[in-house]
């Protein structure tokens, strides 16, 4: 037997917010013994807890072992935003694309099924609503650029959505710094750690799920060979629900692409702030642009979460230095939406990985022998990971699903380029992606731009360091020089 060591392990830094405004919860045993299972889900997450589930419904006399690294909740799918959307982000009218909005539609609807399905049978408290959300701009430029096509695609695919902008607009969300928003009614908003939690508190009694126990070596030479550090599983197959981690068991090793993601919550508002906000309901803000704007909700329990500042992040590691200056910059950017209640601080600060690919498909499908992966989310983990657990535990179980063809239409993600290539592409199409949108986040006087050379990629990345808001800095490749090794720096040192 030959095992791979995993190299790299998640990590629980304590911070999300979700589950700090929850009451404590016990986590679930650790293995501390060899055991054998018919099927080993890695991962309890979103796509794993799907996973694990429907793999004991369809395999009743199965043993089925779920394995999380740290405790449920923890993990990213506990550290998203809460949005449940049900529709996709695309703003062509090509029927391919018009098509391909009716098989994530359907996709998303099934795994927004699933889980009222679940909640309701379990009584799980997650605060989980049907309140729609509202797809924002600030400027004119974002208001065509991404607005109005999108509700035109919407009205192609006989979607119901209505326009909101002035006074009705600024009713519902409390703010008059938005332009415009396109309102949606099918997604649905809750707690996300409430709900992961909830999902592995009430699996299948088929179903053993251990906590605290990451995978640290793996071997499939003769059948799944799981090495954790207090006991070994050996199983006839495994679900892979890892997302970036894919790559340390030997799969998808240069597909994935892991972001950072960075969030905060405010303390709940006094009843005179609440009355100062003036929203009669909770809502969702979804922005024009995901990786300029800024995504924002309104909580049952009268919090205000602002997450804003997404960039390639490969080691998935981040400081409490940085996440510091984070919650400064959220706490700037809240003041500039909502002045009336300055008085309101960000109370967690905190940072979840998600995982992207070039070209937006999911890793789903068999990966090798007796291996199926539902991995990469692409930033929606509440529906696209739930249904790409629950059709690879179908996969896996032979059963028949006609889902199943809907996920792999999707297409597989591509092969990236290698390091320093990678990495300069990336943040070079990431800070494009801020500096195009950036009247969508910050309200520009005036810009200068400062240039500086760096030739190799360790000067590319300590450069970094130094730049206090992420999303001031435009990352672009020297023409002159015509090598990705030289990069100018632009900073935008005028923006309030």
């Amino acid at each position: 037997m030959t095992i791979k060591s995993i190299r790299l392990l998640p990590i629980n830094d304590r911070t999300n917010g979700w589950s700090r405004i929850l009451p404590p919860r016990s986590p679930k045993s650790t293995l501390n013994s060899n055991i054998m299972a018919n099927t080993v889900v890695v991962g309890a997450g979103f796509a794993g807890l799907a996973a694990a589930r429907r793999m004991a419904e369809n395999r009743p006399d199965d043993q089925i072992v779920l394995l999380e690294a740290h405790e449920v909740g923890e993990n990213a799918s506990g550290r998203n935003s809460g949005f449940a959307i049900d529709l996709p982000h695309v703003t062509s009218s090509s029927m391919d694309e018009l098509e391909s909005a009716q098989r994530h539609m359907a996709l998303a609807r099934a795994a927004i099924a699933y889980h009222e399905t679940q909640i309701a049978k379990h009584a799980i408290a997650c605060n989980w609503s049907q309140t729609g959300k509202f797809q924002t701009a600030v400027t004119d430029w974002g208001t065509e650029n991404y607005l109005v096509p999108f509700a035109d695609e919407l009205e192609m695919l006989g979607e119901s959505h209505t326009w909101v902008q002035g006074s009705e607009l600024k009713k519902n969300l409390g703010t008059e710094h938005f332009k415009a928003a396109v309102y949606t009614p099918g997604c649905r908003l809750c707690n996300p750690a409430a709900l992961v939690r909830g999902l592995a508190d009430t699996l299948p009694e088929n179903v053993t799920l251990y906590e605290h126990t990451p995978v640290t070596g793996i071997d499939t030479s003769s059948g799944i060979n799981l090495e954790t550090k207090s006991g070994n599983v050996q199983a006839d197959q495994m679900i892979l629900a890892v997302n970036a981690f894919a790559k340390y068991f030997g799969f998808y090793t240069q597909h994935l692409l892991p972001f950072a993601a960075n969030a905060s919550l405010t303390r709940q508002l006094t009843p005179e702030e609440i009355s100062s906000l003036g929203c009669e309901t909770e809502w969702g803000v979804t922005p024009a642009n995901a990786f300029a704007s800024v995504t924002m909700r309104y909580t049952q329990d009268h919090r205000i979460l602002v997450r804003q500042n997404i960039y390639f992040n490969r080691k998935m590691r981040e400081s409490k230095s940085y996440r510091d200056k984070i919650s400064r910059h959220h706490k700037k950017l809240f003041d500039e939406r909502f002045p009336l209640l300055s008085d309101v601080g960000m109370e967690y600060t905190w940072t979840g990985f998600v995982t992207l690919s070039g070209n937006g498909a999911p890793g789903f499908g068999q990966v090798a022998d007796n291996i199926y992966s539902c991995v990469c989310q692409n930033a929606i983990g509440v529906t696209k990971g739930t249904i790409s657990g629950l059709l690879a535990a179908d996969m896996a179980s032979r059963a028949d699903n006609e889902l199943i063809g809907y996920m792999q239409s999707l297409g597989q993600p591509n092969r990236l380029p290698p390091s320093p290539f990678l990495d300069i592409g990336v943040k070079v199409r990431t800070f494009w992606e801020i500096y195009r949108a950036r009247g969508e986040v910050w309200r520009l006087k005036a810009v200068s731009l400062i240039t500086c050379p760096i030739q190799n990629i360790e000067q590319f990345e300590s450069s970094q360091v130094e730049i206090e808001d992420l999303g001031k800095v435009i990352w672009s490749c020297d023409a002159e020089v015509g090598t990705p090794k030289s990069v100018l720096v632009k900073l935008i040192d005028s923006l309030v």
